[in-house]
């Protein structure tokens, strides 16, 4: 979230969506948008940890989950010193702002397999290329993407099913082993990498698809 929308967040932003699920309540922000935005449990003891210690704090309940001593600006002073002061003290020689955290969860989220529409709600965006804005794809994920591509082309090659009737007596019952023993190895050769290996369970493939051929002319008694 943005760090104006974490100095709002209130004391009641913790919601249950289902068992074990959570989600906080993200108020209006930099857009006039307000939306839920799920948390795993660490997120969740972090909330509940501020909202014991803002029970103790001396001043008034207002409401907000973060105490304000004075404006919400004083706030996010405090906000932008304290991670100031975190990085230094881990000899961080990069100067960091809070907003680089949100374009850092964006790219994280992306390479976790969050798709672009879902990620456009959790950052709270109304379009397509303000979002874009917050991605950062390296080479190197342009060239994960790619070999996975390659190498499982599931909207591509249609997969191969496994038997699921028993085996037939006779021609019937070789020409059921016979398939089996085909998707078998074709599973076994998508699994692995472009080379030799690969290009030998290939061609055995092919053996097995003009012996599978021939073994459909036979006829029994």
């Amino acid at each position: 979230m943005r760090i104006g929308e974490c100095a709002d967040l209130s004391f009641d932003c913790l919601h249950s969506t289902a068992p074990n699920q959570w989600a906080i309540q993200v108020p209006l922000g930099k857009l006039k948008t307000e939306r839920m935005v799920p948390v795993d449990s660490f997120v969740c003891e972090l909330v509940q940890r501020l909202r014991f210690f803002r029970s103790l704090d001396p001043l008034p309940a207002d409401g907000w989950l973060l105490a304000r001593p004075s404006a919400k600006d004083t706030l996010l002073h405090h906000f932008r010193d304290y991670l100031h002061q975190v990085c230094h003290s881990l000899g961080l020689s990069t100067r960091i702002v809070p907003h680089q955290l949100r374009h850092t969860y964006a790219t994280q989220m992306l390479r976790a397999g969050v798709s672009f529409p879902a990620l456009m709600k959790l950052l709270g965006h109304t379009s397509p290329e303000m979002t874009m804005q917050y991605l950062d794809v390296a080479l190197t994920d342009l060239q994960r993407e790619f070999e996975l591509a390659r190498s499982k082309p599931r909207h591509l090659v249609p997969q191969p099913r496994v038997p699921s009737a028993p085996l037939r007596a006779g021609l019937g019952g070789v020409l059921d082993s016979l398939l089996a023993a085909q998707h078998v190895l074709e599973m076994f050769r998508r699994a692995l990498p472009n080379g030799t290996s690969r290009r030998r369970l290939d061609r055995l493939s092919n053996r097995l698809t003009k012996i599978l051929g021939e073994a459909r002319k036979l006829s029994t008694p």
